[in-house]
C-alpha cells in the first residue's frame, strides 16, 4: 500500500516538473520576444536621434543663411 502512494507522488511529481518545464519554454519564449523589441527601441530611438542632429545642423545653416541676407539688407 505504501509503495503505491510513493508512486502517486512520483508520478504528482513528475507532472508538476513536466509543467513546470513547459512554463520555462513559454517564459523564455517571451523573455527573446521582449529582447528582440527592446532591440528594435532602441534602433528606433537611435534613428530619432540621428534625425534630431539632422534637423539641427539644417536649422543653423538657415539661421547663418538668414543672418547673411539680413547683413546684406542692411536689417541688422
Amino acid at each position: 500500500m505504501s509503495d503505491n502512494l510513493v508512486l502517486e507522488d512520483l508520478h504528482h511529481i513528475r507532472a508538476v516538473v513536466n509543467a513546470t518545464r513547459e512554463d520555462m519554454r513559454d517564459l523564455k519564449q517571451r523573455v527573446s520576444a521582449v529582447e528582440i523589441a527592446i532591440a528594435g527601441m532602441r534602433r528606433d530611438d537611435a534613428g530619432l536621434a540621428e534625425a534630431m542632429a539632422m534637423l539641427a545642423a539644417r536649422t543653423d545653416r538657415l539661421s547663418e543663411r538668414i543672418e547673411r541676407v539680413e547683413r546684406r539688407l542692411e536689417l541688422a
